[in-house]
């Protein structure tokens, strides 16, 4: 292309959250759909932290889960790159009378501002290291997230899924208007897996805008690769949203019938500890430990 229409401005996470402002604390109650996220998220949690101590929320955002743990006695370091996202942590952590448990401050996966093994678990839920575009750069990260974390105790990783998203645009190709932009991409998204400046360039129209953000859209094999080799060991992968990822519409799920959702839900649990779900699902979550 010999005009190029892109910038990193129109793909910055940290602009795109700043925007989103409010809508990213309800995001995870909006609906039924958004609310299987929460709720597979939350059981692992439960799961697998331990009982008491000091937990790290890296791209933490609005503090969702930050507040959870905080409610529950942990003490909580928030880190989130978007200033909005933190500003609106401090207001709800307030409002629940939870300052004294929460420390909140801007920062980013890559380079985390924590001493070694300074805490007793670490969180990294809902995508941050989707965020992080570059293969080197995803894999500091990752090793980030197990330098802070003390020996033997859990690191929760939740990423985006590759399979969700290409099933999503051909799902949506011929019925949503625009769509066919997102088509054109496929081949060479679903080699790559990142949606950001390198691939609009080499495959889309010099009209098209930008969608959203920059992101990596993970497999589950190349999840557990990354994490696995960089110090974790992965203890379960689940699927979060799994077998109802291909109903990421703007109904969420609210059009079903409650007998109908009650059994969607059920199905969702029974298969989230499945690998193939797992791959199929909108967000996946590593379970790690550090050695």
């Amino acid at each position: 292309m010999t005009d190029n229409p892109y910038s990193w401005d129109t793909m910055d996470p940290e602009r795109f959250y700043d925007d989103l402002g409010h809508a990213e604390w309800e995001r995870l109650d909006r609906d039924p759909y958004h609310r299987l996220e929460w709720e597979g998220t939350i059981e692992s949690l439960e799961r697998h932290l331990p009982p008491t101590g000091r937990v790290l929320d890296v791209g933490g955002a609005a503090g969702r889960y930050t507040v959870w743990l905080a409610e529950r006695g942990y003490d909580v370091t928030l880190v989130d790159i978007s200033e909005t996202q933190l500003d609106i942590a401090r207001e709800k952590c307030g409002e629940r009378g939870l300052r004294d448990r929460v420390a909140i401050e801007r920062g980013d996966v890559r380079e985390l501002a924590f001493d070694a093994d300074a805490f007793d678990a670490t969180l990294c839920l809902g995508g941050p290291v989707s965020h992080v575009l570059d293969a080197g750069e995803r894999r500091t990260a990752v090793a980030e997230l197990e330098r802070v974390t003390r020996s033997n105790a859990p690191v929760f990783v939740s990423v985006m899924g590759r399979l969700a998203m290409i099933q999503a645009i051909v799902q949506q190709a011929g019925s949503v208007p625009d769509a066919e932009d997102d088509v054109e991409l496929l081949p060479a998204f679903a080699d790559r897996g990142t949606y950001d400046l390198e691939l609009l360039e080499a495959h889309a129209r010099d009209d098209r805008d930008p969608a959203c953000f920059g992101a990596h859209f993970f497999r589950a094999a190349e999840l557990e690769a990354l994490l696995e080799d960089n110090g974790l060991t992965v203890e379960r992968l689940v699927g979060l949203e799994g077998i109802a990822s291909l109903r990421r519409t703007e109904s969420g799920l609210e059009d079903v019938d409650s007998d109908a959702l009650e059994a969607i839900e059920e199905t969702v649990r029974l298969l989230r500890d499945d690998r193939t779900v797992a791959d199929i699902s909108t967000h996946m979550l590593a379970v790690g430990r550090t050695a």
